[in-house]
C-alpha cells in the first residue's frame, strides 16, 4: 500500500481534532475571557466540566462575576458551590443579588450558606433583604379577609370596629422554619382583641388608640416568625353596637321564660291536686252512700231478732224528721240575704 494514504488520514485526523478542538474553545472563549479579564476566577476547564455536569455556564459565569464585581470575599462563594447550588434546583442569580444586597445595607449579616439554606426552603432571599432594608406594611385584618375589621367588646359591653397595620421587617435568622405573615395577622388581631377585652371603658380606648398598641407590643408576638415587628398602628377605630345590653336584654328574657315555665309548672300541680282532692271527696261519698244502704239492712235484722220494737222505729223516724226539719230551717237562713234596717 502507498505510504501516503496514512499520512494523508493522519492530516485529516489531526485537522478534524483541530476543528473540534477550536469549535469546543471558541464556545467557552467569551465565558473564559470574561472569567479572566474580571478575576472571577473560572478556567477553561471549569467551563468544560459544566458541560458534562449538565450545568449552565451562562448561570454560573455572570452570577459569579457578579459577585466579584461587587466584593463579596465569603470563601465558601466558590464555583462549584454555585453549581451545587444550580443542581440542587436553586435559584443562583438571586443568591448573589440578595448578597449583594445585603452587603450594601451593612447592617444585615448574611453569609452564602445562610442564603442558599433560605432559598432551597423555598424562601425569596431576595425579597427578605429587601424587606429588612425596606420594611413592610401589613394590613390587619388582611385585604383578602371576608372581614373589614377587628371587633372586640370592651368591659362596659360597648364593641369596637379597629383596623391596624403592622410594620414588619425580615428576620433572617428565623426565616428558616419561622411562621408566615399570616401568623402575625392573626396574633396581632388576638392582641388587639384582648387588650381591647381587658379595657374597662371604651371611651379611653377611643381617648388613646395607642394603649393597644403598646399592650400588643409588649406580648413579643413575633416570637418564632419569619420577621420582626416594627411597629404597630391604629388606622380606624370605631364604635359598634351594645354587645353589653342586648346580652343583658336576652338573659332576662331567658329569666323571665325560665320563671313562666316555673310558674306554669307549680300551677298544673296545684290543678292536678285538686283534682286529686275532688276524686278523694268522691269517694268518700261513695263510701257514705255505701254505709247509708247499710242501715235499712241492719234495722231489718234488728227487727227479726226482736233488739228492735215498732215504737223504737217510731222513735227512731221522729228524731229523724226532726234532724231534718233543723237542717233545712239553718239552710234555708243561710241563704236568705241580710237586710239592714236605718
Amino acid at each position: 500500500m502507498n505510504p501516503n494514504i496514512f499520512v494523508v488520514a493522519g492530516l485529516l485526523f489531526l485537522i478534524l481534532v483541530f476543528l473540534v478542538v477550536f469549535a469546543v474553545f471558541m464556545s467557552y472563549f467569551r465565558w473564559w475571557i470574561q472569567s479572566v479579564l474580571t478575576g472571577a476566577g473560572i478556567t477553561f476547564f471549569d467551563l468544560l466540566g459544566m458541560t458534562f455536569r449538565k450545568v449552565k455556564a451562562s448561570v454560573i459565569v455572570p452570577t459569579k462575576i457578579m459577585a466579584t464585581q461587587a466584593g463579596i470575599d465569603d470563601p465558601e462563594l466558590t464555583t462549584k458551590a454555585l453549581e451545587a447550588h444550580y443542581l440542587a434546583g436553586g435559584n443562583v442569580p438571586m443568591i448573589i443579588r440578595a448578597l449583594i444586597a445585603a452587603r450594601k445595607a451593612k447592617t444585615i449579616a448574611l453569609s452564602f450558606r445562610e442564603a442558599t439554606a433560605i432559598d432551597l426552603a423555598g424562601r425569596n432571599v431576595l425579597e427578605a433583604v429587601q424587606t429588612s432594608v425596606y420594611p413592610r406594611v401589613i394590613d390587619c385584618p388582611a385585604k383578602s379577609s371576608t372581614r373589614q375589621t377587628l371587633d372586640a367588646v370592651a368591659k362596659d359591653g360597648i364593641q369596637l370596629k379597629v383596623k391596624a397595620r403592622v410594620t414588619v421587617r425580615s428576620n433572617l435568622q428565623q426565616l428558616i422554619g419561622g411562621a408566615t405573615e399570616e401568623t402575625i395577622i392573626a396574633r396581632v388581631g388576638e392582641g388587639i382583641v384582648s387588650a381591647i377585652g381587658s379595657s374597662q371603658d371604651h371611651k379611653a380606648v377611643l381617648e388613646n388608640p395607642d394603649v393597644i398598641s403598646k399592650a400588643v407590643l409588649a406580648r413579643r408576638l413575633d416570637s418564632q416568625t419569619a420577621f420582626e415587628i416594627v411597629s404597630i398602628d391604629i388606622a380606624d377605630i370605631d364604635v359598634g353596637e351594645n354587645i353589653g345590653a342586648r346580652l343583658k336584654a336576652d338573659q332576662a328574657e331567658a329569666d323571665t321564660r325560665v320563671a313562666r315555665a316555673r310558674a306554669e309548672g307549680k300551677r298544673t300541680m296545684a290543678v292536678a291536686k285538686e283534682q286529686e282532692n275532688l276524686a278523694e271527696i268522691e269517694k268518700s261519698r261513695a263510701t257514705l252512700v255505701e254505709l247509708q244502704a247499710e242501715v235499712p239492712k241492719a234495722m231489718a235484722a234488728s227487727f227479726r231478732s226482736g233488739r228492735l220494737g215498732i215504737l223504737d222505729y217510731y222513735k227512731l223516724r221522729n228524731v229523724q224528721a226532726d234532724t231534718d226539719m233543723r237542717m233545712s230551717i239553718a239552710d234555708a237562713g243561710a241563704a236568705r240575704p241580710q237586710t239592714t234596717t236605718s
